[in-house]
């Protein structure tokens, strides 16, 4: 009886073996049988040369009702290749006899590295994933383009100048020595590595042009990361009573503070000129100045997780400057978009401590202040030390309290009209063309400054518009 059972149990196994063998055969064989991608190509922005890139993915599916067998996946340049391979989970860039079950998908993940050609020129790395399926060649395109650059780290910058065969990669810091000068030319591009910041004890000199402005970034240059704050920490001009600071036809983007002029611990004042200068999407502001000495005109600061300009004492005159905060999706605003204070209040272990400094003046001349808090401007006043401000044909967002306290501040100035921006959600903070800032600013500081921020004359009809952009009309035939 035992041994009758056994031979049953036997039979059973040898059957199930083999209807198990006949299943893992049913691979369909047919030569018309072709996997399908969720992408043909699979594009990169601009990688810097020796950095990785971002990962990037996309789906291999079968969408047949019996499995498939891929007899191999492989990177057309291998080991060769910049390009680097996850294939359903496995780190390599080739791999055989993968199964796919039938109506079912896999991930395969791709980065790379460039190697650096010495160029400035952006160099095309190309690489293919091929797939051998049934004898049946299917590959998917991978592009992307490098780009060699000069490294910067933990560097004391002595007086030269920058120039623009190449962008320049900030990591850790660059500290542009007492003394120096550094000079920055039309086009050139800086871009900095996570945490970055250029200080200077120094002068910067940075003086593009309308068509060859000058950029400072973060190193993603991927287009998701375009908006993206945090990702270095800024510009820093310690105070030096002996130099200017020049940023003309410069774009400051996607640092934790664009540009921080003076500090408390150091005696003098950060002087400081700007003009044509957008300072955009920063985490905490766009220009932070203790006892700074600033003009600025035809700025534009927008998109900041705190101020777009916190003052602290100091003299400061902006004309024709728009100061837009729509800030949302990163973390909930408090603060009002400017502060104007002669005094700071500064944590120090379980107390504080208030800092108080003269504002000579802070003048706000055919400018903009707007944003999406129901005041967009705060004041901090100590009474024993001076505090002067301006508002002259500006269109300013504040509070009614403060603003009936203050009346004789704002003169011919428009309270708490919308500028009506072409498009804030696209940061196109240009007029339209129901706007009240239309034809509302003053000529003479439209003659100070006769072009806007896109390089038109604002003086080309009878009145300049408030703000740093000018509407233009074309004219029709």
């Amino acid at each position: 009886m035992t041994e009758r059972i056994f031979k049953i149990l036997t039979l059973f196994s040898l059957v199930a073996f083999m209807l198990i063998g006949c299943e893992d055969d049913n691979y369909i064989s047919s030569d018309d049988a072709r996997l399908t991608f969720s992408t043909d190509s699979l594009m990169f922005d601009t990688i810097f040369t020796t950095i990785g890139s971002t990962t990037k993915s996309f789906r291999v599916i079968n969408h047949h009702n019996q499995p498939i067998l891929i007899s191999s996946i492989e990177l057309s340049g291998l080991d060769e290749s910049a390009y680097r391979l996850n294939i359903d989970g496995e780190m390599t860039n080739e791999t055989e006899n993968i199964e796919l079950a039938a109506n079912d998908s896999m991930y395969i993940f791709v980065e790379l590295t460039v190697d650096p050609n010495g160029s400035n020129q952006p160099m095309i790395v190309q690489d293919s994933i091929v797939f051998n399926t049934n004898k049946n060649i299917q590959d998917v395109n991978l592009l992307a383009w490098g780009q060699d650059f000069h490294p910067i780290k933990t560097e004391i910058i002595e007086t030269t100048t920058w120039t623009n065969d190449k962008p320049y990669l900030i990591y850790d810091y660059a500290l542009v020595d007492s003394n120096a000068v550094l000079t920055i030319q039309p086009g050139t591009k800086i871009y900095f590595h996570k945490d970055a910041v250029l200080a200077a004890l120094g002068t910067i000199i940075a003086t593009g042009t309308p068509t060859m402005p000058i950029e400072f970034s973060g190193d993603r240059l991927e287009a998701m990361y375009s908006d993206i704050p945090d990702q270095w920490y800024g510009i820093l001009l310690y105070p030096n009573n002996n130099t200017t600071h020049v940023f003309e036809n410069v774009n400051i983007k996607n640092a934790r503070i664009g540009l921080q002029a003076g500090t408390i611990e150091y005696e003098g004042m950060s002087n400081v000129i700007l003009h044509n200068t957008r300072i955009e999407h920063m985490g905490y502001a766009g220009l932070f100045a203790i006892k700074g000495n600033i003009t600025a005109t035809n700025t534009l600061i927008a998109d900041c997780g705190n101020y777009l300009a916190l003052l602290a004492g100091g003299a400061y005159d902006f004309t024709h400057c728009t100061l837009t905060n729509y800030w949302s999706g990163y973390s909930n605003r408090q603060a009002a978009s400017v502060a104007i204070t002669n005094q700071l209040i500064i944590p120090q272990g379980n107390d504080t401590i208030a800092q108080a400094f003269d504002l000579v003046k802070a003048n706000w001349n055919n400018s903009i202040i707007w944003g999406n808090l129901s005041s967009e401007i705060e004041f901090g006043h100590n009474k024993d030390y001076a505090f002067n401000y301006s508002f002259k044909n500006s269109l300013v967002k504040i509070s009614d309290s403060i603003y009936n306290a203050r009346q004789e501040n704002f003169e011919s100035s428009l309270i708490n009209l919308d500028p009506l921006f072409v498009d804030y959600a696209e940061y196109d903070y240009q007029p339209d063309s129901l706007s009240p800032a239309i034809d509302a600013g003053l000529v003479e500081y439209g003659e100070m400054v006769p072009f806007d921020l896109n390089n038109n004359n604002r003086l080309s009809d009878e009145l300049p518009d408030i703000g740093a952009y000018e509407r233009i009309i074309e004219n029709e035939d």
